[in-house]
């Protein structure tokens, strides 16, 4: 996974913000805001295994999760640069961004996150991990393991143009390991190598005939949730946006929570991923705020199916 403490620039041109960023860390400090301890279920245990340096950056990086209740399985590498990530973001809530890899560059299957990986619920690989060299060793020998233990296996589709260059490898793992995929509607048509006409729910049933758990969000048109060839539709939850960083991260910490907290019912599931995206739209920055999540938990408890309940997830 890519870790990189993000820069953003409030659009008043005050100052500049460093935050602990990095687009799957997003989302596993949301789910474990959402899944903190509560009168009825146990606290969601979450994990991420990565490269950061141990420059101040990645101090700084390691203490956020740390403080988020994410435990940070990965040594910090010496004598190296943790990497970065410069984040500009318009008026009307819409971001670009420059990256700077540093020791991101660098994942290995180690001791520790092959120990992590035998005892987690959900393996969540990231997409962006395919643009490293060699990486595709790593998540092949983390996939296996989870395989082997039980454990489901998601993955985020990240970027269009990570698909496109490394399109074989990510089929490779998505073919071959993926129980559920994480992807916008631009990605999704990239990886069932659609034209860009083609429609949201068509992509979205086409690519749940290989995955049996799939979530494409489409912006303010909302989201749809596929399984065995049909499309759920998921309307988006109203908001006044002010920053969609962060948006899908944030709609992927919900499908998380809910498949961990066993929600039955897919629709419900969807409506609890939108929620969170929308919440984390109506703010300045990436990261669901602990009095949201907190607030959000406790709207979704009659949502709630207990008779299933995951109560751990690893990450790479």
């Amino acid at each position: 996974m890519r870790k990189e403490v993000e820069f953003c620039k409030p659009w008043d041109g005050c100052s500049y913000k460093a935050a602990a960023g990095g687009s799957l860390s997003n989302t596993l400090v949301a789910l474990a805001r959402l899944g903190g301890r509560s009168l009825r279920d146990p606290a969601i245990n979450v994990a991420m295994a990565g490269s950061v340096a141990s420059d101040l950056l990645g101090g700084f990086y390691r203490e956020k999760l740390r403080r988020a209740n994410v435990q940070f399985l990965s040594a910090p590498i010496k004598d190296a640069t943790t990497g970065t990530v410069i984040v500009l973001t318009t008026p009307d809530a819409q971001r670009t961004m420059l990256a700077y890899q540093g020791t991101s560059s660098t994942v290995n299957f180690d001791t520790s996150l092959a120990s992590a990986v035998s005892k987690t619920n959900i393996l969540v690989v990231e997409g962006y991990l395919f643009e490293l060299p060699d990486t595709i060793k790593a998540i092949t020998k983390a996939c296996k393991e989870a395989r082997s233990n039980g454990a489901l296996v998601a993955v985020t589709a990240s970027d269009v143009t990570c698909i496109e260059r490394h399109y074989d490898h990510f089929w490779e793992i998505v073919g071959n390991y993926a129980d559920l995929i994480f992807a916008n509607a631009d990605e999704a048509r990239a990886l069932c190598n659609f034209d860009a006409k083609e429609s949201t729910v068509s992509v979205t049933r086409y690519l749940s005939q290989f995955v049996p758990l799939v979530s494409v969000t489409d912006g303010l048109r909302g989201s749809y949730i596929g399984v065995k060839g049909e499309a759920i539709y998921i309307p988006p939850s109203p908001c006044v946006p002010v920053d969609t960083c962060g948006a899908g991260d944030a709609y992927a910490s919900g499908i998380l929570y809910g498949v961990l907290r066993g929600v039955s019912d897919l629709r419900n599931i969807g409506i609890i991923a939108a929620k969170v995206a929308a919440t984390v739209v109506a703010q300045q920055g990436t990261r669901l705020r602990i009095s949201d999540a907190v607030k959000l938990a406790e709207s979704f408890e009659f949502q709630l199916d207990t008779s299933v309940v995951r109560s751990d997830i690893g990450t790479v």
